[in-house]
């Protein structure tokens, strides 16, 4: 039986089963934050999850959270930025179509959210990671996370990392992230100021007054139908759609059979349920893509497409090599390298080894690797001269990799089959201003609806850096808070 969407009339409803002043489904990042800054204004708080406990994607995540602009620990570091600066790499890499007014307030207003953070707990280790890497393998608290020292982007603002880390040990993607250690401590700040919270509640269409006001949910939990009463207001912070095959199809069909760095709970009930409402949405089409390379490697090598071409710096952040891959180059790639390479590679520490895979191939001479990849004669010697031609200088006009990465390829070489190697979560939801109203399509706030997270566009439309999903939704679930409660 499909689930109603449309909204329930609150005249209807005859006895609440809970109620609160701000009433937020969803016990992640953004809900969290939403939580305790509507305790903070004064507000009786219920957070309902749909999980049997707290921490949704947050908390199985890497944990990086992109703040900057000056930071305590950026400084404490030795790195300059600025909110300015800031705010121009977002602008160029978090496009194109970005929401330039929630990029501007989320970098002028990165120092006081990380200052937050930390008088709420969180823990960031004065140490800093700088070799490339999806994750940092142990607990420096700082690190690049969005190829900001890489082409083209650190020709449009100065390089600063502004991927912070909460300090956790043992570490293992995928596994144990460093997200529990951003979500403990907030959960913790929460229930000191006496945040409620009924797990196992699935919420999923929103009720209304005559008005139009959302005044409420309805949800259920093991079969049993509840409606929750909210006096001030409702924060959605359910997460994306990534586990929503239908609406994958059909927003974002690259992603099709691929979601990852997600939870099955993100299927979309936030977005459906406000959309019955009438609310707007914003780049659905916006993916994060992943792809399941060792930075370590590639930086090294060279990734090409099947025509034997490169495509991209391979020294970037990965995720922006995901998007390239699976958008622009049909999914193809392969990693080529020679052995002096690879064995400066496997010299290094990662985070993730299980990327580390033999080679698909091996040969004496680049004439015979191409052939045994099956490449047309000439392609991918033709692209391995013009890259060494430049590369015995140290450098890379083609593509600007920077030069510590830049070596001639001599000798064996061997290249990885990385087909298929992407996957990633959905950026698109929710059209949300700055204070995370949720809009209308005709434009206004729909009274009483407050959204943020990944169920919301924030300030990715169509890039990503590493830290933005756990950033913005921090950042907008504080502002939802607010804004409900006042």
């Amino acid at each position: 039986m499909s689930t109603r969407r449309r909204p329930i009339a609150a005249e209807s409803v005859t006895d609440w089963n809970l109620e609160a002043d701000v009433v937020i489904a969803g016990y992640g990042i953004a809900g969290v934050c939403a939580a305790i800054e509507a305790a903070r204004a004064g507000a009786d708080v219920l957070v309902l999850e749909r999980a049997g406990g707290w921490g949704g994607a947050a908390a199985a995540s890497g944990g990086w959270i992109y703040l900057g602009g000056g930071t305590a620990l950026q400084r404490s570091l030795g790195f300059d930025d600025s909110a300015e600066n800031m705010e121009t790499f977002m602008t160029a890499a978090l496009g194109p179509g970005v929401d330039t007014a929630k990029i501007h307030d989320y970098a002028h207003g990165s120092i006081d959210h990380y200052d937050w953070l930390v008088d709420c707990g969180v823990v960031f280790k004065e140490e800093f990671w700088g070799e490339p890497g999806w994750e940092v393998p142990h607990d420096e608290g700082l690190g690049y996370s969005g190829g900001e020292n890489s082409a083209p982007f650190n020709t449009i603002a100065a390089p600063a990392p502004r991927g912070h880390v909460p300090q956790m040990a043992d570490k293992q993607t995928g596994v144990r992230g460093a997200g529990y250690m951003l979500m403990k401590p907030l959960v913790d700040t929460a229930e000191d100021l006496g945040v409620r919270a009924e797990y196992d509640v699935r919420a999923h269409t929103l009720v209304s007054d005559a008005a139009g006001r959302v005044c409420g949910l309805a949800a259920r939990r093991f079969g049993e139908d509840l409606t929750i009463r909210a006096r001030r207001g409702v924060v959605l912070a359910t997460g994306s759609f990534a586990y929503n095959a239908e609406m994958v199809a059909t927003y974002a069909p690259r992603l099709i059979g691929r979601p990852a760095a997600a939870v099955e709970e993100h299927d979309g009930a936030g977005i459906l349920m406000a959309q019955a409402a009438g609310a707007g949405v914003a780049h659905m089409d916006a993916t994060e893509v992943a792809f399941f390379g060792d930075p370590q490697m590639m930086a090294r090598g060279i990734l090409i497409n099947g025509r034997g071409q490169r495509f991209i710096a391979e020294d970037t952040y990965g995720g922006r090599i995901g998007q390239a891959a699976l958008i622009q180059q049909d999914n193809t790639v392969f990693l080529v390298m020679d052995m002096q390479s690879h064995e400066e590679a496997l010299a290094t520490e990662t985070s993730t080894p299980y990327f580390r895979q033999p080679p698909t191939w091996a040969a004496e001479t680049v004439d015979e690797l191409e052939s045994d990849m099956g490449l047309p004669a000439g392609t991918l010697a033709g692209t391995v001269a013009t890259y060494n031609r430049y590369a015995a200088a140290g450098t890379d006009p083609l593509l600007h990799k920077k030069k510590q990465w830049v070596r001639p390829l001599t000798g064996p070489v061997a290249a990885w089959d990385m087909r298929g190697f992407t996957a990633g979560f959905t950026l698109g939801g929710l059209h949300t201003d700055v204070e995370s109203r949720v809009l209308h399509v005709d434009g206004e706030p729909i009274p009483g609806l407050f959204a943020a997270g990944r169920c919301t566009s924030g300030v990715c439309a169509g890039g990503y850096a590493s830290g933005t999903s756990l950033g913005d939704g921090s950042f907008f679930g504080r502002r939802a808070g607010i804004s409900a409660a006042t």
